[in-house]
């Protein structure tokens, strides 16, 4: 229904709302967990790590987190792993299989789940969309085309509970015109 919004998926008020974004060394401490997300999404990063990486207590992490990046600390790390998976099944030749595990995947049933949840796709139906047009996404930009091409995990969240609980939703005007 339009205008209306999940309870369960939206920001919870936190004193000291920007608390993250005003701190810059704070925000340092974050970009630091952030950034060893990036660099190595293959990992497990539980929030009890990356707190210790950032030096605050896991539940100040996992706040200030959220409240800075959009998106809690686990939800970030899949996004991450679901893109490195993209990129592997567009530009390798690996197994599915492999690819699950090279991105930090413990069960390939898992990430095949999750990766339909996410994209909408199965790994291998996106391999095959992917590799579809080559040529006209050579003329694209690395950085834009990954941004593009960024799972949005709201979205897939959303979808995943509507699903679970059987509710029927229109889609957007915007995604069928």
């Amino acid at each position: 229904m339009p205008g209306s919004h999940d309870p369960a998926v939206q920001p919870t008020p936190v004193s000291g709302g920007t608390e993250a974004l005003e701190d810059p060394a704070l925000l340092r401490r974050l970009l630091r967990a952030k950034d060893r997300i990036d660099a190595a999404s293959h990992e497990a990063w539980p929030v009890r790590r990356l707190a210790e990486v950032s030096g605050v207590s896991e539940a100040h992490f996992a706040r200030s987190f959220k409240r800075a990046f959009g998106v809690p600390p686990h939800r970030y790390l899949l996004t991450r792993r679901i893109e490195q998976a993209t990129t592997l099944l567009r530009d390798t030749n690996l197994g599915i299989t492999d690819i699950a595990f090279a991105t930090g995947w413990e069960s390939l049933g898992t990430f095949g789940r999750v990766f339909r949840d996410i994209t909408g796709l199965s790994p291998s139906e996106m391999r095959v969309q992917a590799r579809a047009n080559p040529a006209e996404l050579d003329r694209v930009p690395a950085c834009v085309l990954k941004a593009a091409q960024r799972p949005d995990l709201t979205t897939a969240v959303l979808e995943k509970r509507r699903r679970v609980v059987g509710d029927i939703v229109e889609p957007p005007a915007s995604e069928t015109s």
